[in-house]
Order: C-alpha cells, then structure tokens, then sequence
C-alpha cells in the first residue's frame, strides 16, 4: 500500500472574513474530491483570513500512480485560479 499527501499553501487576495475564506475553499476541495477521489482537508492556518493550508491524500498500490494523481490535483487546483497556490510538498509513504 502506497499513501501521497500533499500540502498545499494558498493566499486570497482581497479576502475579509472567515466566511470568504470559507466561500472560497468550500467550491475548490468539493471539486477536488469529486474529480479525483482523494481526500482534502483544510489542515492548518484556520484562523487567518488571507493564508489556507490544504491536505490532499490519496492511497493506491503504485508510488508512481499516487504521485501523477497528486500532481494532477495540484495542476487542477492552480488552473482554477480561485486562490494563488503560493507552496506545495509532496510525501510517498510506503506501507
């Protein structure tokens, strides 16, 4: 068994609440989640209004398959230009 995840920094320019952030990330982690079947999170800077950290995890038997699915969100993610992806790291943890 093969685990990607993937962490994801973003900044929303012109944001002013929590609930924009929330309007903001909400439409992009469902599109993610219903396109590539992972699992999206937002799993750290919760209480700031211009910076999201997002989670991405996908399992699978093959590294070379979890990675081209975790590249391929994250290409998905930048084009939809709903918030500028400012960082991203990804980790191949063999089971």
């Amino acid at each position: 068994m093969v685990i990607g995840i993937c962490r994801l920094t973003f900044v929303l320019h012109d944001n002013h609440s929590l609930k924009g952030k929330r309007h903001v990330l909400k439409p992009m982690m469902e599109k993610v989640k219903s396109r590539f079947n992972v699992s999206v999170a937002e799993v750290g800077d919760n209480d700031l209004w211009l910076r999201a950290e997002v989670g991405i995890s996908v399992v699978g038997n093959d590294r070379a398959y979890a990675n081209s699915v975790l590249d391929n969100v994250i290409e998905f993610i930048d084009g939809l230009h709903m918030a500028e992806l400012t960082a991203h790291s990804i980790e191949i943890i063999n089971c």
